[in-house]
């Protein structure tokens, strides 16, 4: 009996709807986007995270400034309680699908690790 895979991705992703830790972090995303103070910070801190990454993506080196740049914006950030109390959620959330890519990715491992005795 085939199983389509797919299936499966799209059941855990609608589970992964349904968690109390994603609805937390969905709650206090819309809080975030809703403050006139923070939103503003927090798309600073995105637009920023995302330049960043694209930039090493691309095998460019993070300037000194660039570093300040972050350190500054992430203090700036972290002050702001509903941003922080988000990024502690996403923290979580981000915890959940490191252990759901480990327990993907266990056959590869497994096939790789016989292949190696």
């Amino acid at each position: 009996m085939t199983v389509n895979i797919y299936d499966f991705a799209y059941s855990l992703q609608n589970a992964l709807k349904e968690q109390p830790d994603f609805k937390h972090l969905q709650a206090l995303y819309s809080q975030v986007l809703a403050d006139q103070s923070a939103k503003p910070l927090f798309m600073e801190f995105q637009n920023f995270q995302m330049v960043m990454q694209q930039k090493m993506m691309q095998g460019a080196q993070i300037t000194p400034e660039e570093s300040a740049q972050a350190q500054a914006i992430v203090a700036k950030v972290s002050q702001n309680p509903l941003i922080a109390n988000l990024m502690q959620a996403e923290q979580r959330m981000n915890l959940v699908i490191q252990d759901l890519n480990k327990i993907i990715m266990k056959p590869l491992e497994e096939l790789y690790t016989a292949l190696n005795q």
